[in-house]
């Protein structure tokens, strides 16, 4: 089974093409110049089709982030961090 972060990472990766791995870790609208509304809208639909959540629109401003984005989807999977 593939863990929540690597499926994260390949929702970002669809996201943010521009992205390498290792700023994917750290991303955030402050670090990613191309994180626009356009590429958030994309960015939470694919992780609600991914892992078939309803991200809440109250919620949103709060995962604006990959950490905190990762937190949130291990929260709602019950997955524990590595």
């Amino acid at each position: 089974m593939v863990d929540t972060q690597v499926r994260l990472e390949r929702c970002f990766a669809a996201a943010l093409p521009t992205l390498s791995a290792a700023q994917i870790a750290n991303a955030s609208p402050a670090s990613v110049a191309a994180w626009d509304s356009v590429a958030s809208v994309t960015l939470f639909a694919l992780v609600e089709e991914e892992f078939g959540v309803e991200i809440e629109v109250q919620d949103m401003q709060e995962l604006l982030s990959f950490e905190n984005l990762l937190g949130y989807l291990r929260r709602k999977t019950g997955e524990s961090a590595a």
